[in-house]
């Protein structure tokens, strides 16, 4: 049994990891990013403020985030902020498409050194793929800081109100914006 065993080693699987992201309405970016291959689960919530238990009604300081866990065997942190940048507008700071204001603004939140690093080389490398200076980036990288999770109505919106969700999507011209920004890249 044994040499059984040994002739078939097991692989070692990679812990998740987990990613905060700020990209606007945290209903479309969920529903961007948990169709990812590896995307274990995302869900919406707040993230950045210095409000404890923040909500719906009172997140003031705080964006719009998704927690985002995912398999590294299967989608690495750097193909997975790839995919946050293909579904945000890198040009907006005062919020994404119709949502304005500090709660919608684009931010990747990191959790270490590693992450810091890929999410830097990550805006330079959408500098260059879009040929713009990286000051012209809008794209905040911070220290990440305590995820709030969001009511239960808002997980899994896309999913559960497909209806409201495609009105607000198409409503808030934001596919229409990420095609003018990011054409054949998307």
């Amino acid at each position: 049994l044994l040499q059984l065993l040994l002739a078939f080693p097991v692989k070692a699987f990679a812990e998740s990891e987990e990613a905060i992201l700020a990209g606007g309405c945290f209903w479309c970016l969920e529903h961007d990013l948990e169709k990812l291959d590896g995307v274990v689960s995302a869900e919406s919530g707040y993230s950045g403020g210095g409000i404890l238990n923040p909500n719906y009604e009172n997140h003031i300081g705080h964006q719009e985030v998704v927690k985002v866990v995912f398999d590294s065997d299967i989608i690495s942190y750097k193909d997975l902020i790839y995919n946050f940048w293909i579904n945000i507008d890198p040009f907006d700071n005062n919020g994404q498409f119709c949502d304005r204001g500090n709660s919608y603004k684009p931010i990747i939140f990191t959790s270490n050194e590693e992450q810091k690093l890929e999410a830097k080389q990550s805006q330079e490398n959408i500098s260059r793929l879009l040929n713009v200076p990286i000051d012209q980036l809008m794209v905040e990288i911070l220290n990440a800081k305590t995820f709030w999770i969001a009511e239960k109505y808002h997980q899994d919106f896309a999913l559960k109100n497909p209806l409201k969700y495609n009105f607000y999507r198409a409503s808030c011209g934001r596919d229409n914006r990420l095609k003018k920004v990011w054409g054949e890249y998307k």
